[in-house]
């Protein structure tokens, strides 16, 4: 597997990663009935975003209730994408 190979599924791992945290987002945003086939899916999915999401909701807080840190994690997400591309590449 070359380099660029290489690279190319890292940046389709982060991809995948940037929308499970868009999806997690957007999934709070509606109640749910508990124990539904959606609420399981986001309780899956948010035991994969929640432990990166609450690195950044140490130093973040919600601003006028509305909890910013997603944004940043993304944000973050891409600059150490690009970072490995320069290194990769």
């Amino acid at each position: 597997m070359g380099t660029y190979q290489i690279f190319v599924l890292v940046q389709k791992l982060f991809d995948i990663y940037g929308w499970l945290v868009v999806i997690w987002c957007l999934m709070t945003w509606f109640p749910l009935r508990p124990g539904s086939f959606v609420d399981d899916l986001r309780g899956a999915i948010g035991m994969l975003v929640e432990p990166y999401l609450q690195i950044f909701r140490r130093f973040i807080p919600p601003v006028g209730g509305i909890d910013w840190s997603p944004v940043v994690a993304i944000l973050v997400l891409s600059v150490i994408e690009r970072l490995l591309y320069t290194i990769l590449l």
